[in-house]
């Protein structure tokens, strides 16, 4: 008895003991970045960098780039063959999306109306321009800056229903300081948890070391 007893005690310490595996769930997600207008791939270098010092691999890291002055109608399709290529290639049910700027349109037509929500486990929008933004009113000569004017027919189907469908858990970030998501609010969806940031640039996110840093926790957390 006394010797099942001490058996009993070694087995209970080992397991409380015992070294936990490290949490690698949520970094093996692949994490897919979308630009804004005029931006590129190379807008998440330091987005990727500090991703990377949080425990994800490169291989885990995509930047998806589209035609700023097309249509994002068109943009939002080819993110839907994008994301399935990322899935194909990484084995994963599912991806979670960084975007920036127009790059917030782009995703959201991609979930609300192209079914991308069964895709995306989890989204981060940085000055997105989810509402539209009257700064647009300076590039009406491309599709993608008609779209993006508040009150434009692609905006209206946007904010119809359900702003944050699905599965998908949502979060933006948002500043009184953007000074191109006009008004700034814009960004703010609902159902989303929105977090309001003190002051930032427009651009000032896509090298905020700490902002990104509480990216990165929201998609590992």
């Amino acid at each position: 008895m006394r010797r099942v007893l001490i058996l009993l005690l070694a087995a209970v310490a080992a397991i409380a003991f015992a070294p936990t595996a490290p949490a690698q769930a949520a970094t093996d997600v692949p994490v897919v970045f979308v630009h804004g207008y005029t931006g590129s791939a190379s807008n998440w270098t330091t987005a990727e960098s500090v991703f990377r010092a949080g425990g994800y691999s490169s291989s885990r890291l995509f930047a998806y780039e589209y035609n700023s002055y097309g249509n994002n109608i068109t943009n939002a399709q080819g993110l839907s063959t994008f994301v399935d290529n990322v899935k194909r290639q990484t084995g994963a049910s599912k991806v979670d999306i960084v975007n920036h700027s127009m790059g917030g349109l782009v995703s959201l037509w991609y979930i609300k109306q192209l079914g991308g929500a069964s895709s995306v486990r989890r989204l981060a929008s940085l000055a997105g321009a989810n509402h539209g933004t009257t700064s647009a009113g300076a590039c009406l000569t491309f599709t993608t800056c008609q779209q993006m004017y508040p009150g434009s027919s692609f905006i209206n189907t946007l904010s119809a229903g359900d702003e944050t469908p699905g599965p998908t858990v949502y979060r933006t970030w948002y500043s009184p300081c953007d000074g191109i998501i006009i008004p700034y609010t814009s960004t703010v969806l609902s159902g989303a948890t929105n977090t309001y940031v003190a002051c930032e640039t427009h651009l000032g996110y896509l090298t905020d070391t700490s902002i990104l840093t509480q990216v990165r926790s929201y998609l590992t957390a």
